[in-house]
């Protein structure tokens, strides 16, 4: 089940709120109510009046806990905004919708503690108790979205800004090596077209170097038979003349 919208009027504070403080506060907002819870519990046993107001006072903290997260986290999420990609930003948005919720239950949970401290009845009391304990879950779950956001999309984690950055760089790179190699294409398809058309001569001359060689090699026979003709003509010896007288 999806939460309404809640779009809260945008209000200029004197000071400006640094990044990176949503995640301190956090440990706040979700550590105090938690102790309320446990105090709260222990008082129904002990009904002791010191412990209410404690608790009493660790609630207006939660609610200045709860407004403080709210103003760190929109700070910290425009920062994170344009690093992440679809999904991050989906939960990311969602995350900032069930915080705004969490702000103004903190003061729902201070109205019925106060009530039930005025009223003092059982069910006032139980009530309270009930709203606190959906309070307390619902900061437990925001609590565990926001590591979600932290530990799987890297929201605000400088490392992941780092690389981002560098990702980023070594796409300008590309596109520009890739536009440097665009004007190269028309040369690459000339050389295959000359190729192409050189093609049916190479059947031509493969066939005159063929004769060629064909005939060196029957100049060479030839040239043998010639040598072993030679070889095997022996020449005449010439007989003596004999003197008669």
């Amino acid at each position: 089940m999806e939460l309404p919208a809640i779009k809260l009027p945008q209000i200029d504070l004197p000071f400006d709120i640094p990044v990176l403080m949503h995640p301190p506060v956090d440990h706040f907002i979700i550590a105090l109510p938690v102790i309320v819870l446990l105090l709260e519990i222990i008082n129904l046993f002990t009904k002791k009046r010191a412990i209410g107001v404690v608790s009493f006072f660790l609630l207006i903290l939660t609610v200045i806990a709860a407004v403080a997260a709210y103003l760190t986290g929109s700070v910290d999420g425009k920062e994170a905004w344009p690093l992440l990609n679809e999904a991050a930003q989906g939960e990311l948005k969602e995350h900032k919708l069930l915080g705004t919720y969490l702000m103004f239950a903190s003061v729902v949970v201070l109205a019925f503690k106060m009530l039930s401290a005025m009223l003092s009845r059982g069910l006032m009391k139980a009530l309270y108790i009930l709203v606190l304990i959906l309070f307390t879950a619902g900061i437990l779950n925001q609590g565990h979205e926001g590591g979600e956001l932290v530990y799987e999309y890297g929201v605000n984690v400088q490392k992941v800004q780092e690389l981002d950055d560098e990702l980023f760089d070594l796409k300008e790179e590309l596109e520009e090596i890739e536009e440097e190699n665009q004007p190269a294409e028309p040369k690459e398809k000339e050389v295959d077209t000359a190729v192409t058309t050189v093609a049916p001569i190479a059947p031509v001359v493969e066939s005159i170097k063929t004769v060629e060689e064909r005939t060196k090699e029957i100049v060479t026979e030839v040239e043998e038979v010639v040598k072993e003709v030679k070889s095997e003509v022996v020449p005449q010896e010439e007989k003596p003349q004999i003197a008669t007288h």
